[in-house]
């Protein structure tokens, strides 16, 4: 496709751009998506297809913190910083650190179940109207906890999504093994949250999105951004093959690289990519009734109509160390221990870098001195979850229109 101007350019096709496309376009903008990679063939593809609608509290808490320092001393558990890396991270740990303090957390809460719910609305709808909803399944996310005061301390959890509205209903004993047949017996207590919701394949659903957007009109540039020129309205992306595209408005939607064109602009947010790992078993490894969470030791096992999805953990290694696949066979080894049917043979190893943040909140709205060029990056892991929600908040802006929520808490300027 050959362009050289348009309404709204987004870069990033993933799934937050591919939605603010169908969004923006279903509002009569002229839209075009720049995207260097097949469309959703990064952290849209490779995530665990999770809905996750009752994921109101944020990683930075004290709670989350405590059991950093454990899962630390385990070079393959659940989070690891290369000692290499310690010093370019620390000042986002340090911006962590502090928003874990008990008067940021609470305010936090507040704004990712702000943003949450209004996800979960904007999301339903979205695949209504775009008759994409036959990639919802609604059999819940269980979680699961060895022994008595594992699960007490997952109470605090659920008391508090109580308080927003959430339900979960604790779970053992014959109904336990009802839910999820051949669970491991280490595994005594877990809770069944009922209003998680999965997708059945998230590239699939992302890629359906892009498409949905095509079909209104959408164009889709296979370029990648080299730099952007701000203009009295709007400006220009310098792209990879020496042409320009012009645009009254820019969104930025390139997920862990979307700071280095921030940066361009004046705003240096502090994104750091939270590097996640999976294996991707063939359909048929096991008879997974739902998501199971093990929450304790940071991974999920989810069924995708591609296969059954081990994976999680965090590595803070940015963009530039190799891959280090110990950390998927590590997850892989404690699945089939904890559901000792699972047939370990055949996966497919995938590496990701999920963009984040260090209060946990996404930053969506205007750049401080270009009020035509528009964020919408920095997701987490809730970068499925929230995309819709993102997307209707960005026509909002666009459109002049007031924001469906409270757009401060999720303010670039937050950082400055």
């Amino acid at each position: 496709m050959n362009a050289s101007s348009c309404d709204v350019a987004i870069v990033g096709g993933g799934i937050i751009g591919l939605s603010c496309a169908l969004y923006l376009r279903e509002a009569g903008h002229d839209v075009v998506v720049v995207e260097p990679n097949d469309p959703a063939s990064g952290a849209s593809r490779g995530n665990a297809g999770a809905l996750a609608f009752a994921e109101i509290l944020p990683l930075a808490s004290p709670r989350i913190l405590r059991k950093a320092v454990r899962w630390l001393f385990d070079p393959l558990g659940p989070l690891s910083l290369p000692p290499a890396y310690l010093p370019r991270i620390a000042p986002w740990l340090l911006r962590l650190w502090r928003a874990s303090w008990p008067s940021h957390y609470r305010a936090n809460i507040q704004a990712q179940a702000a943003l949450i719910g209004l996800a979960e609305t904007e999301m339903l709808s979205m695949l209504a109207r775009a008759r994409l909803d036959g990639h919802l399944r609604t059999e819940g996310v269980l979680e699961v906890y060895e022994g008595a005061t594992r699960f007490d301390a997952a109470r605090e959890t659920a008391r508090e999504r109580l308080a927003h509205g959430i339900e979960s209903r604790p779970v053992q004993g014959a109904e336990l093994a009802e839910l999820q047949p051949g669970l491991a017996p280490r595994f005594t207590h877990g809770m069944l949250i009922p209003r998680w919701r999965n997708v059945d394949d998230p590239q699939t659903l992302a890629v359906d999105i892009g498409r949905q957007a095509q079909a209104l009109g959408a164009r889709l540039l296979r370029r990648k951004v080299r730099a952007i020129e701000p203009a009295a309205h709007g400006g220009e992306l310098a792209l990879d093959d020496g042409t320009t595209l012009a645009a009254r408005r820019i969104v930025i939607a390139a997920g862990a690289w979307s700071h280095q064109l921030s940066r361009l602009l004046g705003d240096p947010i502090p994104l750091e990519t939270e590097r996640g790992y999976n294996t991707t078993l063939p359909p048929g490894a096991l008879d997974l009734r739902r998501q199971i969470t093990f929450s304790d030791h940071g991974f999920v096992v989810s069924p995708l109509s591609c296969g059954i999805r081990v994976g999680g953990a965090v590595e803070l290694a940015g963009l530039k160390r190799p891959p280090d696949y110990r950390r998927a066979q590590a997850m892989l080894d404690k699945a089939k221990a904890f559901l000792p049917a699972l047939r370990i043979e055949g996966g497919e190893q995938w590496m990701g870098f999920r963009p984040s943040l260090p209060d946990s909140l996404p930053v969506i709205g205007r750049a401080r001195r270009h009020p035509d060029m528009f964020y919408a990056f920095g997701h987490g892991h809730l970068g499925l979850t929230q995309s819709a929600a993102t997307a209707r908040l960005i026509r909002d802006l666009i459109d002049d229109k007031p924001p469906a929520i409270d757009l401060t808490p999720y303010r670039p300027a937050r950082f400055f």
